[in-house]
């Protein structure tokens, strides 16, 4: 009988300590994220994710991808089935390639040109990686045809700063990094003149393929554009912006410096004319409500934005968001 027993126990032992073995290792590898079997994703990792989403593009080919169940898609701001959209009507990518990822968030974000059979545009993407399946995909496309002061076809350039990686000691925490974007946001909203963020006095930035900033080429078209960031926003040129909502901050790249954000900008209409702090009187240019939906990324070094790259669009006045509960 005892015997009996001693071979149940010794059985029992086995099947807890294979059940053990069989357990994904939590060990942390050398590169920082988590071994292969716990589903981690470092930035090589996430990178090759959005290779294979890139090259799945051009392919006009999404069952290639490795998608998670309950795979989330949404193009400009509306959710669709994947294959639709851009994907049936896209005809190559640029060479413009400036990329970001988040290991702690699994998150991976993409900036570049897109050619369809009638447009050249600028777009932005975003990728959520998750037990290395893709489970989300974002992509905001400013198309060529909309119109504005923006270019036709787009020439976008490589920019050093955006790509380099920032010594340990002029890094910040990540939750500094988001509240100096928030800032950013915050001070758009009111636009009274005080600023609630820091910016590099070089600061400059690229909205859908235009250098907003410091750039003489628009001194008649809109003389503000040739002013640094902190100048403009000081001077409270964008009054007629009445509320920056929806803020969301899914991709910190802390070694890089860089935050990817998206949020909307709703424009009321009611405003007509407005004075900047240094006493002149300026017409609003939103007379209609009207509302843009963007995809935006900051490089933050030493506490201060030093560079800013935009994609965005309008979408009708007041516009949810399927990434958001409400």
């Amino acid at each position: 009988m005892r015997k009996s027993i001693f071979a149940v126990l010794l059985f029992l032992a086995a099947v807890v300590f294979s059940g053990m073995l069989a357990q994904p290792s939590r060990a942390r590898g050398s590169n920082g994220g988590q071994s292969a079997a716990s589903g981690a994703c470092d930035r090589a990792c996430l990178y090759g994710f959005l290779d294979q989403y890139l090259d799945a593009l051009k392919a006009k080919d999404p069952s290639r991808l490795p998608l998670a169940k309950g795979f989330k898609y949404t193009e400009n701001n509306v959710a669709m089935n994947i294959g639709d959209g851009v994907w049936g009507t896209v005809t190559g990518l640029g060479t413009y390639n400036l990329r970001m990822a988040d290991a702690t968030n699994g998150q991976v974000g993409f900036y570049g040109i897109v050619q369809e059979t009638s447009a050249t545009s600028t777009f932005a993407l975003r990728l959520k990686v998750e037990d290395r399946k893709i489970s989300e995909a974002e992509i905001l496309i400013r198309r060529s045809e909309g119109g504005g002061p923006f270019p036709s076809k787009p020439n976008l350039v490589d920019k050093p700063i955006l790509n380099e990686i920032v010594p340990p000691e002029n890094r910040r925490p990540r939750e500094r990094m988001i509240a100096l974007v928030d800032g950013y946001f915050s001070t758009l909203q009111l636009n009274d003149g005080v600023l609630f963020t820091q910016f590099d006095d070089n600061c400059n930035r690229i909205e859908n393929g235009l250098q907003t900033t410091h750039n003489p080429d628009l001194v008649k078209t809109i003389p503000v554009s040739t002013m640094g960031c902190a100048e403009q926003f000081k001077l409270g040129n964008y009054r007629y912006d009445d509320r920056v909502r929806d803020r969301r901050y899914f991709l910190v790249d802390e070694e890089r410096g860089l935050v990817m954000s998206a949020a909307f900008i709703d424009h009321a209409g009611r405003l007509g004319s407005y004075t900047l702090t240094d006493g002149r009187v300026m017409n609003s240019p939103m007379r209609i409500p009207s509302t843009l939906c963007l995809l935006e990324l900051f490089k933050i070094r030493n506490g201060e934005i030093q560079q800013i790259e935009a994609v965005f669009i309008g979408v009708p006045y007041n516009m949810p968001s399927p990434w958001v509960q409400y």
